[in-house]
């Protein structure tokens, strides 16, 4: 039995120390935001935050999770989140819309430490997520009006 803290909720989890934490998730908390991609961490569509940072759930072992703050699409809020949340829906950038929940994260999480991103660190920030509709370029133009709106 495994106690983890997801989205402010500490839960109790019955599976084996080495079951990832994206079927920790879907599987056993049928919270299906985080999505499957490619099960190996290369492209980011299971992205959650571990105490705030873009973490590949498809490869975090659940024994790795004691005592860490899980973050997933479903939860993350505040300030910074409802920006890109809201420059995603002004942007319109989803297509098929399957990476977008590692996407948003990514997002979030670079806008909270770094709240005016050049081009170069959003393209670095991001890299590890992929997008096979090639959004892109409103990806990074999302991100830049999230920015401009929390400057407001």
């Amino acid at each position: 039995m495994a106690t983890l803290d997801i989205n402010g909720k500490v839960v109790d989890v019955e599976a084996a120390p080495d079951t990832p934490l994206l079927w920790v998730l879907r599987d056993h908390l049928g919270m299906t935001g985080t999505k499957f991609g490619c099960g190996m961490a290369l492209c980011g569509a299971c992205t959650v935050h571990l105490d705030g940072v873009p973490t590949r759930s498809c490869i975090t072992p659940l024994a790795a999770l004691a005592g860490k703050k899980i973050t997933t699409i479903e939860g993350v809020n505040g300030k910074v989140a409802e920006a890109v949340q809201a420059a995603w829906d002004h942007i319109d950038v989803p297509q098929c819309g399957y990476c977008q929940s590692g996407q948003v994260l990514a997002a979030t999480a670079l806008l909270t430490k770094n709240p005016k991103p050049s081009d170069a660190d959003i393209d670095t920030a991001m890299s590890g997520n992929l997008c096979r509709c090639g959004t892109y370029q409103r990806i990074r133009a999302a991100i830049h009006d999230a920015a401009k709106s929390l400057e407001a």
